[in-house]
């Protein structure tokens, strides 16, 4: 399967998700990437909608792979990759100094993306989290720690498409998982769309404001 773009993907998810409307869910995106997809769902759900700001901790030498990711939170999460840190022989002083990095990148996104927005409850309620895609799983293990942390009452991992190894990691994490695609050999989240265009912080702020609880 390839999706035409992330909005493509947001309302083929959103049929795989329908039993949960009457649910009290709330849909919680990674963003950006997530926030163009979570938008179909929270539409379709007729659910609020909200971000779980995390950053990935990647490796100094190649950025784009994760060996942890940090999540926002009054008491921040960090989660680890051991297999990545031990295969990139990582010292515990380059790990502290990355992580110090995501921390300030983590700050600037919550100013920039949410400003004062308030933020919605969770507690109690069924949360569902989503992303574009998954590829080592790293940050969407941190998210779905720190939303249970946050009292859900059901945690659910909904993305279009996902490595099988990183499925396997976060299926112990959730209470249920919907993935459309997984195969067997995965490359990047990318080859999986026709459109994959970065997303600004212009139209994620656009999005969050179309779900704001003012708007309802």
């Amino acid at each position: 399967m390839r999706f035409a773009d992330r909005a493509d993907a947001g309302r083929r998810l959103a049929r795989a998700l329908v039993d949960y409307r009457n649910r009290d869910p709330v849909v919680l995106a990674l963003p950006r990437g997530g926030l163009p997809v979570a938008a179909e769902i929270a539409s379709a759900l007729a659910a609020p909608l909200d971000v779980v700001l995390a950053r990935k901790i990647g490796v100094p030498w190649q950025p784009e792979l994760a060996m942890g990711a940090l999540v926002e939170g009054d008491e921040p999460i960090v989660a680890r990759n051991e297999a990545v840190i031990t295969a990139a022989a990582i010292d515990e002083r380059a790990f502290a100094a990355a992580t110090q990095r995501a921390r300030v990148e983590l700050e600037d996104a919550r100013r920039r993306l949410l400003g004062d927005r308030p933020r919605e409850a969770i507690a109690g309620r069924a949360a569902i989290l989503v992303d574009d895609g998954v590829a080592t799983g790293a940050t969407a293990r941190a998210a779905l720690l720190s939303i249970r942390r946050r009292g859900a009452k059901t945690l659910t991992l909904a993305v279009p498409v996902a490595s099988a190894e990183a499925l396997a990691e976060l299926r112990r994490e959730v209470d249920d998982l919907v993935c459309l695609e997984r195969p067997t050999r995965f490359g990047a989240v990318s080859a999986f769309y026709a459109d994959f265009r970065q997303v600004t912080d212009e139209e994620a702020v656009a999005i969050l404001a179309r779900f704001s609880p003012a708007a309802r």
